[in-house]
C-alpha cells in the first residue's frame, strides 16, 4: 500500500497541460497539492460520475490529455462506465482509481468486495488498451511517465492508505459550474 498523497503528488508532477477531473477523496488530495483553476475540473456531489465526465471531455477534445482521479467506491457506483470507455476508446484518457477499500469521504464504510475486487482486470476485460495495479510508490514512480505517454484508455489502480489528516473537501471554494466555464475557455480559447 502507498500513501495516497504521495501517489497524487506524482500524478500532479506529471499532469502537464492535461485537464484533471478529481472527485471525492481524490479531490481533497488534488486540492491540497495545488488545484489548477484554469485547467482542472472538480466534481463535487456526483460520486461515480468522474469517469463519465472524463470520457465526454476526452471525446470532445481528442488532442488534449484528460486524467480522471476516481475512488474505488465511486467507480463501483458506475461500473458500466468501464465498458463505455473501452467501447469509445479515447486515446487521450487516463483513469486513476484510488483503491483503499472504503467509502472514505462518507465515513469509511467498506466497499463491496474490498478484499477481492480487481479494477485493472475489469478494465482489461472491458477492453481498455492497458491497465495497471500498483501498491508500491517506487514502482509507480518508475512507470508513470511511460503510462501517460502511451495511448489510452488506460486504467491505473493505486492501492493506497490515506494520511491521518486529509484536507477537507473544498466545499464553498469550488463550484463545478464555474470550473466548467474556465475549462471550456482554456480548451477552446473562448471567453470563460
Amino acid at each position: 500500500m502507498m500513501d495516497s498523497l504521495e501517489a497524487t503528488r506524482l500524478i500532479h508532477r506529471h499532469a502537464g497541460t492535461a485537464t484533471v477531473i478529481p472527485t471525492m477523496t481524490a479531490l481533497r488530495l488534488w486540492w491540497a497539492l495545488g488545484f489548477r483553476h484554469d485547467r482542472d475540473f472538480p466534481l463535487l456531489g456526483c460520486m461515480g460520475k468522474a469517469s463519465s465526465v472524463g470520457l465526454g471531455l476526452a471525446l470532445a477534445q481528442p488532442h488534449h490529455r484528460v486524467i480522471v482521479l476516481d475512488g474505488d467506491g465511486s467507480l463501483l457506483m458506475n461500473l458500466g462506465t468501464l465498458a463505455t470507455v473501452a467501447h469509445m476508446a479515447p486515446p487521450n484518457l487516463y483513469h486513476f482509481v484510488y483503491q483503499d477499500g472504503a467509502y472514505t469521504t462518507t465515513g469509511g464504510q467498506p466497499i463491496p468486495g474490498a478484499a477481492t475486487v480487481r479494477f485493472a482486470d475489469m478494465a482489461l476485460a472491458a477492453g481498455y488498451r492497458a491497465a495497471y495495479d500498483f501498491s508500491d510508490l517506487e514502482a509507480f514512480a518508475g512507470e508513470i511517465g511511460r503510462i501517460l505517454s502511451q495511448p489510452g484508455p488506460v486504467l491505473v489502480c493505486l492501492r493506497v492508505w490515506h494520511p491521518p489528516s486529509l484536507p477537507p473537501l473544498p466545499i464553498g471554494q469550488v463550484r463545478t459550474r464555474d470550473a466548467l466555464r474556465r475549462v471550456r475557455g482554456t480548451l477552446t480559447g473562448l471567453p470563460a
